[in-house]
């Protein structure tokens, strides 16, 4: 993509506009309920009370088989059908070997939560021609939207 920065989405309105538009979200990173202090767990637990299908993507785990009540699975491609949105769950210096599967998965969005800001993935992702939203909460961004 020539102008791939036009990808990145900054502005909040654009953000919140993001979100409301996106129904399934594979969320990478996703803590099982036994880490349910940890915003990993936590924030999905809330977007799914708000309706969105959440779909957990676990790193670690290999002992567990759901997670949120919905069964997990190990790779994005793995997921069947179309993802609105994929939110990162992973330390910055974590992302890079995520990128070629988020890319072959073709998301509409990548969301990196809050504290999460790796430039060089983010441009990777948007040279794919997938929207990136980076260092936001997703929690947080549903709780501001207008109603």
């Amino acid at each position: 993509m020539d102008d791939w920065r036009a990808q990145l989405v900054e502005d909040d309105r654009a953000v919140r506009d993001l979100l409301a538009s996106s129904r399934r979200i594979a969320v990478l990173g996703i803590k099982p309920e036994s880490r349910s202090h940890k915003p990993a767990f936590s924030v999905p637990r809330f977007l799914q009370e708000k309706g969105y299908e959440i779909i957990p993507v676990p790193v670690y785990y290999p002992d567990v088989i759901t997670i949120l009540g919905r069964p997990i699975y190990r790779r994005l491609v793995d997921v069947p059908g179309p993802v609105d949105l994929v939110n990162v769950f992973r330390k910055p210096q974590d992302i890079p070997p995520h990128v070629p599967d988020l890319i072959a998965k073709a998301p509409r969005a990548v969301w990196f939560q809050l504290g999460i800001r790796n430039d060089e993935a983010a441009r990777q992702l948007a040279e794919a021609g997938i929207l990136v939203v980076q260092d936001r909460c997703t929690a947080q961004e549903h709780r501001d939207r207008p109603s």
